[in-house]
């Protein structure tokens, strides 16, 4: 569907929510990654998507879980199978939190090599 310019009137100065806030409804999810409901369910069920769930049970997806679903599209459509998506994410996670960890640390050892001020 195209975006008019009038589509956002009343719209200014509102921020899209965060990437970690979950928002966005299964049919949302959906509509917004191209995926079938039904897709999404069944990502969920082998374990490549876990998408919070409000106080009534219903999914709700946030913006990193919608990147997570464009990235397991992206790798499926390469013809790779789920369980070796599930590997690969796996292992892209472990990555990420090692090198956050690898930052934090630096930025640790930084703070002890400089010398103080005089």
């Amino acid at each position: 569907m195209p975006v008019h310019q009038d589509d956002n009137v009343g719209n200014e100065g509102v921020a899209p929510p965060a990437a970690g806030r979950p928002v966005y409804a299964i049919s949302v999810a959906a509509e917004l990654t191209g995926l079938g409901v039904q897709t999404l369910r069944l990502y969920e069920a082998r374990g490549l998507i876990t998408p919070a769930r409000s106080a009534g049970g219903t999914r709700c997806y946030s913006g990193a879980d919608l990147a997570r679903l464009n990235r397991i599209t992206a790798l499926n459509q390469q013809g790779i199978n789920l369980t070796a998506i599930a590997r690969i994410l796996e292992l892209e996670d472990a990555n990420a939190d090692l090198t956050a960890r690898c930052d934090r640390l630096q930025a640790r050892l930084d703070e002890v090599d400089t010398p103080p001020s005089r």
